[in-house]
C-alpha cells in the first residue's frame, strides 16, 4: 500500500491472492483515502470463484479479469476503466 504514495500511477492491477493482504482489503484500504478514489484498479486472479467478480467490485475495484491474462480481455477492461475515470485524462 505504501506504495501508491511514493509515486503517481493511471491504474493498478491488483493481485486478489497477495500473501499478506489479499486484494480486497488492499483495494478497501487504498479507497479510503480521497485522493486515490480515481484510480481505476482492477483485481486478477488464477484460482477465479463464482462470485469473484462482485465481490471485486464490492471492494471498490473497477474491474476484474482471470489469469492466465487474455490480452484482449486485459485491454478491454483497462480502456473501460481508463475511459470510466475522467480525472486521469492529462495525469502523466
Amino acid at each position: 500500500i505504501s506504495a501508491i504514495y511514493d509515486q503517481p500511477y493511471d491504474a493498478i492491477l491488483m493481485d486478489i491472492n497477495m500473501p499478506e493482504l489479499n486484494g480486497y482489503d488492499a483495494t478497501k484500504q487504498i479507497r479510503s483515502d480521497r485522493q486515490f478514489a480515481p484510480i481505476p484498479i482492477i483485481g486478477m486472479s488464477a484460482y477465479a470463484q463464482p462470485g469473484d467478480k462482485e465481490k471485486a467490485l464490492r471492494a471498490g475495484m473497477n474491474g476484474y479479469i482471470n489469469k492466465p491474462i487474455v490480452a484482449s480481455k486485459l485491454f478491454k477492461a483497462s480502456a473501460f476503466c481508463l475511459t470510466k475515470c475522467p480525472l486521469l485524462i492529462g495525469i502523466k
